[in-house]
């Protein structure tokens, strides 16, 4: 390509001169190319080593004038092609114009300014850059794409230097990290290394330091473990390995690629070898703290932070912390954890104003709220720019008076796309009155507890006085921190919460804690719309959760009537709804009857959506991923933290088999509902790690007895009445049957504990657990659960086809890795539909994963037993159409197995006849008929039209057979009403009609006589197809003689049954020598071998022309006896043939007009000429090398072994030849 002018002082060194003329030199790097000895080794070396841009572009054109010792590099190129393009225009162009200046520095001059003219137009017509990265990081792009053979749509993240462990020895490089895959390329005196692993095969990601392995990041696959270690920032580079791994497993659990962020803002300064990926990837990153931290929506993005202090008047105090600035948030938290944590909608800010600097209290910033209250904000570094930002901020934010709401501006992505993101705004008076969601209702206003507690008589006592003094506290704390969201999160606020939050305050608090009042504020009357949309529609879900819906705390008196019932179906429905990923899952539903007992419907509703898709991420999905991943998180804290009842639980097979219904269900469905209502409390408050914390105390309190356990079940029955046996004395509700512990108490319960003991011996012990390190954690055990369920997906799958086909397990798991790569390039490298329509993870596992007909033929190509060379890409295509029999342009691996299955296991008969079928509708499309046709034009010398015209034919056939049918139909019409009177005095009993249904429901196997008959353009297709199966085959010339005498031989057969099917019609001689000609195979090389077959197979060919015989001929009668049977069969099965297709064919050549039309006719071959499939599998027989080709069994296992190698897991290579390989990856 053509580069801006620059100087170069040596233009000798380490290059090699190839041309050169008055003005201009060309010249090539040394060790690219051939030769070069041991100089070349070291360039190539130092090139690598150095990330030198000579080894993407080892050609360049240097411009000189005769006395000056400066060159000007003018133009570089990655191939001899593309530079000697560059040094021909130059030649052609600009040689005659140079030699009229007479001074050196006005050509110098010319010259830049022309090249600049160049590139300057080049960008001009040329895609405006889509990102703002830097010329170094391009280049770097450009030589990962060169030396692993990515295409344009594999964007580069970022690339480092280190070292390569194979084996014992490092090899120094680069590895690139790109969105889809971990590249690396070293190259050292002759030794080259390339490796390319797919982050979807990523099974492991550990950052460690050993004695052999110096701080090194080991990456695990399947099949191997890779080192890399000398990097300059390894926690730079491991973390951005994560986040590409991590979206890797997105990509494997919903389908979803990576999709790149277009609006961020542009760096204020050009950040030195930092991609625009690179930069987005970290934006998520914060992001993704930040929203976690603040318990924030998923559309809240980070817009900067900035270091400050806080007046906080309860402690008369300024505590040093960060402010967070985001679209509709303004967030600060301490640096000392748990001081102070504050959360600003700016939905409820009426003021921001910069208050005067002191010495005291420098550059501070005040912010009133709607509910009177005052934050002061001071030290702060650019307070200016700051306030401008909030400024805007505050511009885009709806302006949102007392009792009046507006729709915002930035609806929650998380909406469907079905329905409206801003539904239609319904206050109490305004909701429609309807028999699902009405405002009448008392769910509409309370939570149901206080329904049901409402005309209980107030008990004086002790937990009543108990329960008053936890709201007084309450009411305390709001008088001093404030009430609502802008309240200040202190200590003192997490202690009120490990004490009990008070009923009346709890669904208050829930909303408060888990950010869903946020949402639920942002969104007025969406779920009343939701309700209105959602009820009556009927789904899997809604089926589901009707079965569950009486299961749901049936021991609580709220959830034995129909009004609890219902506001629980409701809330379900509208967030099955709502988000249909999820839909419904059990365990959603106790959850969520928990919730109803506090709160609102609305308010149960929006804390279901802050459970589902924040705090307990992936959940609730059709495989509860997220429940997996934090039960292997609790195994490795286990081990941490109870290492001797680790290894003894491991041993009993526990831990993973009692941890999934704690976490799913929060504690709720194994403790009683007033204790376990106590974790939901500081669960909502603190997140997942209590429920970590409390998990583990259990483990810990029955240590002795687990350790003692000698078998699972005994395990599990001290676990379940430790938790039955967990109260909570302080309630002041009635006590509620916990229905597992009636069950399980025996005859000796064992001692209550108190739920209060409990939850301070968890912080006790295991307070120390953080959040940071509980992602960490949850990171790599995500690698393992997905990539697990990804097996346990494959097993199903091969055990589901494995009795259908006669491939090994092995060779079926195999392929289906094969199968599965394909689909996953399809979601990152583009295809023709999206990869949501390809993959559905409702369907069983046999058919989430689809391909197009492009992926199709690349596999085929690379695993097919029947080799064609050019005409391998048409056979694929055919046999994609076969087998695609929904005609949805995709095919499932089931599908794919049957079709190769036949190819490599059927006998002969079989393989004859997929052969057979590959050249018949719906296999062989119209436009290949057309071509069959067009190519007789070229061997045929009567351009007149024919007399009867082919379009008379085809129609008198259609009658032929229309009349067969309609014959056969009246007779059987007959028959049946005959049958019918006769039975009608026996009526039919319920066995009959079930043995009728279940002969309807059973296969019908396809036998040879179904299929359709072969007319002569299919017949010349199959031709060309076999001519090209036996191009390559060490008995070429066998083969070519053997399809030789076969075709002569079907040509004679279909030429007698035509005058059986015509009634003796005669057509036209001139038709079947232009078949004959049609017949010459597609072959890049005629000549040799080759050539003498094609001649041989022609010659034989020409020799079966037939003229219609004499009806006197002395041989006529012995030839009609003996294709008698042929004939016939010819005849009966005339009703098979497919009047569709031929109509289809009629129409092609019908609309034609003009000379084009009597030259298709004129050179059409013989409509009425066909062939049944027994005629070809009967005359194939009498060949013994097409017999011997046919049932000759093949390995499938090589070509696995070559597709794998395609797909460049590692390469090794030696030599000083050349470097310039390009890397098959797919």
């Amino acid at each position: 390509m053509w580069i801006t002018p620059e100087e170069v002082l040596l233009a000798n060194a380490l290059w090699v001169s190839e041309r050169a003329n008055p003005y201009f030199i060309l010249q090539r790097r040394k060790g690219h190319g051939r030769g070069g000895g041991i100089t070349g080794l070291l360039v190539g070396t130092l090139d690598v080593v150095l990330d030198s841009s000579a080894r993407v572009a080892p050609y360049r054109i240097l411009h000189q004038t005769g006395e000056s010792q400066i060159f000007w590099n003018i133009a570089c190129g990655s191939s001899r092609k593309e530079i000697t393009e560059h040094w021909e225009w130059l030649e052609t162009n600009l040689l005659q114009t140079l030699s009229i200046f007479d001074n050196d520095d006005d050509i110098t001059t010319f010259i830049k300014g022309k090249i600049q003219g160049i590139i300057a137009e080049e960008n001009k017509s040329g895609k405006p850059q889509e990102d703002e990265d830097p010329g170094k990081f391009r280049e770097a792009e450009l030589k990962m794409r060169k030396l692993f053979g990515m295409p344009e749509e594999e964007k580069l993240v970022n690339y480092y230097p280190c070292s390569y462990w194979k084996g014992r020895v490092p090899r120094q490089g680069w590895i690139y990290l790109s969105v889809n895959h971990l590249c690396f390329y070293s190259f050292l005196l002759g030794k080259e290394v390339s490796l390319v692993v797919q982050w979807t095969d990523v099974t492991q990601l550990d950052k460690n330091a050993t004695l052999v392995f110096p701080e090194s990041i080991r990456v695990s696959t399947r099949d191997t473990e890779h080192f890399f270690s000398m990097f300059l920032n390894i926690n730079e580079t491991f973390k951005l390995m994560e986040q590409l791994a991590n979206i890797a497993m997105r990509q494997l659990l919903d389908n979803e690629s990576f999709a790149a962020d277009r609006s961020l803002p542009k760096p204020c300064k050009t950040l030195k070898n930092v991609s625009a990926l690179k930069r987005d990837l970290d934006a998520r990153a914060k992001n993704e703290r930040y929203r976690a931290l603040f318990r924030l929506t998923q559309d809240e993005r980070l817009d900067g932070h900035t270091d400050c202090t806080l007046w906080t008047p309860f402690a008369k105090m300024h505590v040093v912390g960060q402010m967070f600035v985001s679209n509709n948030y303004i967030c600060f938290a301490s640096r000392e954890e748990d001081l102070c944590q504050l959360i600003i909608p700016l939905r409820e800010v009426t003021i921001v104003e910069k208050a005067d600097s002191s010495s005291v209290l420098p550059s501070p910033l005040s912010i009133s709220t709607k509910n009177k209250m005052t934050f002061l904000f001071a030290n702060l570094k650019d307070r200016d720019f700051l306030v401008q930002r909030i400024s805007d901020f505050l511009q885009r934010t709806p302006d949102r008076p007392c009792g009046l709401n507006t729709q915002s501006e930035n609806p929650s992505p998380s909406t469907p796309p079905s329905l409206p993101p801003s539904p239609p705004v319904l206050g109490l008076g305004e909701m429609p009155q309807s028999q699902h969601y009405s405002p009448s209702l008392p769910t509409a206003k309370k939570g149901l507890l206080q329904i049901y507690q409402q005309d209980v008589p107030e008990e004086l006592g002790p937990k009543v006085t108990r329960e008053k003094m936890k709201e007084e506290s309450w009411k305390i704390h709001f008088f001093e921190f404030g009430r609502g969201v802008c309240m200040y999160r202190t200590s003192k606020t997490r202690e009120l919460v490990l004490n009990g939050i008070p009923e009346s305050l709890r669904g208050e608090l829930w909303l408060l804690f888990s950010g869903a009042q946020n949402e639920m504020a942002t969104h007025p009357g969406y779920y009343g719309s939701l309700v209105e949309q959602a009820m009556g529609k009927c789904t899997l879900a809604t089926e589901e959760i009707e079965r569950d819906l009486h299961r749901s705390m049936p021991e609580h008196h709220a959830f034995q009537n129909e009004m609890g019932i219902a506001a629980l179906r409701r809330v379900l429905t509208a967030y099955a709804y709502r988000n249909p990923s999820i839909g419904y899952c059990q365990a959603m539903n106790i959850v969520t009857s928990v919730l109803l007992l506090y709160c609102t419907e609305e308010e149960a509703f929006w804390l279901l959506v802050a459970l589902c898709e924040r705090m307990l991420p992936d959940y609730y999905n059709t495989r509860v991923v997220g429940a997996l991943v934090d039960q292997g998180v609790f195994e490795e804290l286990t081990r941490e933290c109870l290492p001797l009842l680790y290894e003894h639980m491991q041993d009993l097979g526990v831990i993973s088999t009692i941890s999934l219904s704690w976490f799913l269900t929060l504690f709720l469905s194994v403790m009683p509902f007033d204790s376990a209502v106590l974790l939901v409390d500081c669960f909502f408050y603190e997140g997942i790690k209590v429920i970590f914390q409390v998990a583990l105390a259990v483990l810990h309190a029955n240590m002795d007895q687990l350790l003692s356990c000698s078998d699972e079940g005994e395990a599990m029955t001290i676990l379940g009445r430790y938790l039955d046996n967990v109260v909570n004395k302080q309630t002041v509700s009635p006590p509620i049957p916990h229905l597992h512990a009636l069950l399980t108490s025996g005859n000796n319960p064992p001692p209550e504990i108190d739920v209060f003991e409990l939850i301070k011996a968890s912080y006790e012990k295991f307070g120390s657990l953080r959040a940071d390190v509980i992602e960490q954690m949850r990171f790599k055990q995500r690698l393992k659960v997905i990539q697990s369920l990804e097996d346990t997906a494959k097993r199903s799958v091969v055990r589901a086809i494995m009795t259908e086909s006669a491939f090994t397990i092995e060779e079926l798991e195999e392929l289906y890795v094969l199968f599965k790569a394909k689909h996953i390039m399809s979601c990152y490298w583009g295809a023709s539909s999206t990869a949501a329509e390809r993959h559905d993870p409702s369907l069983p596992y046999l058919e989430q994963y689809r391909i197009d007909c492009g992926q199709f033929v690349q596999l085929f190509s690379a695993l097919a037993p029947w080799s064609c060379g050019l005409h391998t890409n048409t056979l694929s295509s055919r046999l994609f159409r076969l087998l695609d029999q929904n005609k949805d342009s995709l095919i499932n691996f089931k599908e794919f197995v049957t079709g190769l299955s036949g190819m490599y296991h059927g006998d002969m008969t079989e393989k004859l006849k997929l052969l057979y079928k590959l050249h018949l509708p719906p296999a062989l499309c119209p436009e290949e008929a057309e071509s069959a046709l067009e190519a007789t034009q070229f061997f045929t010398d009567d351009d007149t039209p024919q007399d009867p015209p082919f379009l008379s034919h085809l129609d008198f056939l259609a009658q032929e057979v229309t009349s067969g049918e309609e014959l056969r139909e009246a007779g059987d019409a007959s028959a049946a009403g005959d049958m019918d009177e006769r039975k009608e005095e026996k009526p039919k009993d319920y066995k009959y009609y079930l043995r009728m249904w279940a002969k309807e429901k059973e296969p019908k196997k396809e036998s040879i006589k179904d299929l359709p008959r072969m007319n002569q353009e299919q017949f010349i297709e199959m031709c060309k197809t076999l001519y090209n199966m036996f191009s390559e085959d060490p008995m070429e010339q066998e083969l070519y003689h053997g399809i030789a005498t076969v075709a002569s031989l079907l040509l004679r057969i279909g030429e007698v049954g035509k005058k059986f099917t015509n009634n003796g019609s005669k057509k036209p001689e001139a038709q079947l020598p232009s078949a004959v000609d049609a017949l010459q195979p597609e072959r890049e090389d005629s000549s040799g071998e080759g050539g003498s077959g094609q001649s041989l197979v022609s010659k034989a060919l020409a020799e079966a022309q037939l003229e219609t015989p004499p009806p006197t001929a002395a041989g006529s009668d012995e030839e009609a006896k003996d294709d008698t049977s042929v004939s016939s069969y010819s005849v009966v099965s005339a009703g098979s043939l497919q009047c569709e297709d031929i109509a289809d064919d009629t129409v092609l050549i019908g609309c034609m007009s003009g000379d084009g039309a009597d030259r298709r006719q004129g050179s059409a071959p013989d409509a009425d000429w066909s062939i049944t499939f027994e005629q070809v599998l009967a005359s194939f027989l009498t060949e013994t090398s097409l017999v011997d080709y046919f049932e000759k069994k093949h390995n499938i296992q090589s070509k696995i072994t070559a597709c794998k190698s395609l797909r460049a897991v590692e390469r090794q290579t030696s030599t000083s030849s050349d470097h310039d390989f390009s890397l098959n990856t797919h």
